[in-house]
């Protein structure tokens, strides 16, 4: 398993050892000792599964006062994956990655608790997975507008399908009173 750093503290992607053969391939996605010797020392409480349709944007995503670190990886299709640091006292704040995960490259990536997350599906369609620090509280579920003009995001996609719940949520600056 090989780490690399990003922009972002703490936002690290991880490539997963893959074995081989005939048959297919094997990777291991998590091992809680190898993820505590490379400082992700949470213990996950909930796994969540997504199977999206092309052009779905999902998120961008947080808890308020409970937020959730989360393992996120793509195991059938292709997504681009986006990491927003909504932290006002961040000097990255405002800022984000974008990662491609796909089903044959041994991506994940890890989201500690307090940033915004989401994803576009790329593919004609896609599931996700994550493993989460704490648990959804659909009382504490928050966002940021996707399409927030000041962020600067390119999803990769020209006709994106949105929920009317992430359509409604206030941009960065809104919803800090900027």
């Amino acid at each position: 398993m090989n780490i690399e750093q990003t922009s972002l503290e703490g936002v690290i992607i991880i490539k997963h050892d893959v074995y081989e053969d005939q048959r297919g391939f094997f990777k291991e996605t998590y091992q809680k000792n190898k993820f505590d010797e490379i400082g992700i020392k949470y213990d996950f409480v909930q796994d969540n599964f997504s199977f999206s349709n092309k052009n779905v944007i999902r998120g961008l995503h947080f808890q308020k006062s409970k937020p959730q670190g989360k393992l996120v990886w793509c195991p059938y299709g292709k997504v681009l994956d986006v990491v927003l640091d909504i932290n006002p006292s961040s000097k990255t704040f405002g800022k984000h990655i974008s990662v491609e995960l796909e089903s044959n490259i041994p991506l994940s990536i890890w989201v500690p608790p307090g940033y915004a997350h989401g994803f576009a599906v790329l593919s004609d369609r896609a599931m996700f997975c994550y493993k989460c620090t704490d648990f959804y509280n659909p009382d504490d579920e928050f966002g940021v507008r996707w399409n927030d003009k000041d962020l600067k995001i390119d999803w990769g996609i020209n006709d994106p399908i949105i929920s009317s719940k992430d359509d409604s949520f206030p941009s960065l600056k809104e919803y800090y009173n900027l």
